[in-house]
């Protein structure tokens, strides 16, 4: 089974922002979610999945990458994002 991790980075803060394809394997559309694991690096890590704060549906895992990796490069994307969502 392929890994549903499709990108994933430190955040400066200690945190992990991923894109997750949500969709089951070889399934199209292709569904993945932008996220930010703040348990990253802790001994919760594994526990639960967070919430998503962007959602792309494309029809393979780099069209859904397209969309939502620049916001996960980008810092401030995602404090912004997290801001938004009430969860910073």
């Amino acid at each position: 089974m392929p890994d549903p991790i499709l990108f994933e980075r430190p955040l400066p803060h200690g945190p992990a922002v991923r894109i997750r394809r949500t969709s089951a394997p070889d399934v199209t559309p292709v569904t993945a979610a932008l996220e930010v694991d703040r348990r990253a690096g802790t001994s919760r890590a594994s526990s639960g999945v967070p919430p998503a704060l962007m959602v792309a549906e494309g029809a393979s895992d780099a069209e859904v990458l397209a969309r939502l990796e620049p916001v996960a490069k980008n810092d401030a994307e995602v404090a912004r994002l997290l801001r938004e969502r009430g969860l910073r």
